[in-house]
């Protein structure tokens, strides 16, 4: 009874999905499917959030479970940031797949499989069953980038990301298998105790590391591994985009963080001389640096959100980059970040999506002229989302981003932060632009604008993420204090 306590969020999820599919099929009627996966998702946080405050030894003994699913604060973190991710998601589609002709309730128990793929991945602590969440997540979000049947970009992006995310996945595979090779285990903490002596010396332990990494990166989407995503992104339904960049990326970062601690987290992998942080380091420069220049010549406020994303992966990464460092407060960092960064990003997509109804969807700058005139609440909350992901004050993003570069510093890696704060100049311009035609400029005579649509489910998901965004921008110590005991289990 203590282990199904303890694993109560992850059974919720995965329960409710298959009672959900089982009402899909019943009821003829869709309209209270998301509202349902909305209720699922939630509850699942909640009962996150109850373990996290009893703590989860509070309920027994938790290790019976153990090294296959490790049941610490820092997988309740991540459930929680997980849950509440889809949740928005799952509400953006309440409205968005309606307006456009394209609801199938088939939708919301892809996006639940996907969410319970994500929360296993963070909380593996063996390379099978993080394989077994990294695809249950994978496939869901490939069908969910396909699910505009009726349009050659959505299936030419769910094509791309098919064949790519099954490369990466071979790849990653295969590399667990040459740490297998090497240590005789296939759980994380086992490869890290196996690899403790010589690590950096044995040829098939580095190269199974390296393929490994490949794999995990690639999910990420970091430069060069980030092909995938500006197309994947346009082309799926935004509610799915939405799903795709903020819990498909936590659900990454957790991957990436659990083998980093666990399996390479020993002083000679750490070290700058023959570890992962020049690696890391040249990696988080040159997503942050490409993706912000690439970012800013696009016309597609869509395609420039998903290069948005990708510049987020390399920030990040920074503070992956400082846990060589300073584990506690660089985990920390990447914790409170992602969390600023889900509630933002959902924000921003969402908005999106209310901007435009069907036939007069906001596509590009120009569909936006004028709407903050004509429109005024839908261009305050947009520019709430992106000033956030800007990282302007009061808002969330101000202190994600203040965290990340506090790592670095205090880690040494000074010319990183100075990178990452360049950077972050740079988007401060894409992200300007939207206000600018917002706000100061009109629509052309006989050109089409964004016509804002009306749905309940996509102003409440609104409202949500734009409480968070302030609360988290406001009083930013109380969840700072979180991802700090969240990180010093994770890193422990």
């Amino acid at each position: 009874m203590s282990i199904a306590l303890a694993l109560s969020p992850l059974v919720i999820v995965g329960v409710a999905t298959l009672l959900l599919m089982l009402a899909e099929a019943l009821f003829p009627r869709k309209g209270g499917l998301a509202l349902g996966a909305a209720a699922i998702l939630l509850t699942a946080a909640s009962f996150a959030g109850a373990l996290w405050m009893a703590g989860p030894d509070s309920v027994g003994d938790v290790s019976s479970v153990a090294p296959w699913l490790i049941l610490d604060r820092l997988t309740l973190f991540f459930d929680m940031v997980l849950c509440l991710g889809a949740a928005i998601a799952a509400l953006l589609a309440g409205g968005y797949l309606p307006e456009h002709h394209i609801e199938r309730g088939e939708f919301y128990s892809l996006l639940l499989f996907a969410t319970f793929g994500a929360m296993m991945l963070a909380a593996s602590g063996d390379a099978l069953t993080l394989f077994l969440g990294l695809e249950t997540m994978s496939i869901g979000a490939y069908a969910m980038t396909a699910f505009r049947r009726a349009s050659p970009r959505s299936a030419e992006g769910a094509l791309k990301y098919f064949l790519l995310g099954s490369f990466a996945a071979a790849i990653l595979l295969y590399g667990f298998a040459l740490l297998y090779g090497a240590t005789g285990h296939t759980d994380l903490a086992g490869i890290g105790a196996a690899a403790h002596s010589g690590a950096a010396r044995n040829p098939l332990l580095v190269v199974g590391t390296l393929l490994v990494l490949v794999g995990v990166l690639f999910k990420v989407s970091a430069v060069p591994f980030h092909a995938w995503a500006p197309d994947a992104y346009e082309g799926a339904p935004t509610p799915a985009t939405t799903f795709m960049a903020v819990a498909v990326k936590a659900g990454a970062f957790a991957m990436l963080l659990r083998v980093l601690t666990l399996s390479l987290g020993d002083e000679a992998w750490t070290s700058w001389g023959s570890g992962w942080p020049p690696l890391m380091a040249g990696l988080a420069a040159l997503t942050m640096t490409v993706a912000n220049l690439v970012a800013g010549r696009q016309e597609s406020v869509k395609r420039m959100l998903a290069y948005s994303s990708i510049a987020h992966a390399g920030y990040l990464l920074v503070g992956v980059t400082a846990l060589a460092r300073s584990p506690s407060q660089a985990g920390a960092s990447v914790l409170y970040y992602l969390l600023a960064y889900t509630v933002s990003t959902a924000g921003a997509f969402g908005t999106l999506i209310l901007c435009g109804s069907r036939g007069r969807e906001a596509v590009s700058y120009e569909d936006l002229s004028g709407l903050g005139k004509r429109h005024p609440a839908t261009a305050l909350a947009f520019s709430l989302f992106l000033l956030s992901l800007a990282g302007i004050p009061p808002t969330a993003g101000f202190f994600g981003k203040w965290f990340i570069f506090k790592a670095a510093i205090e880690g040494g890696f000074y010319w990183l932060a100075i990178i990452a704060l360049l950077n972050s100049v740079i988007a401060a311009y894409y992200y300007l632009r939207v206000l600018v035609y917002m706000y100061m400029r009109e629509p052309a005579a006989g050109a089409a604008v964004a016509l804002p649509m009306r749905s309940g489910y996509v102003a409440a998901a609104l409202i949500v993420s734009a409480v968070l965004v302030l609360v988290l921008g406001v009083t930013p110590g109380r969840y700072l204090h979180m991802a700090v005991t969240a990180a010093s289990f994770g890193t422990g």
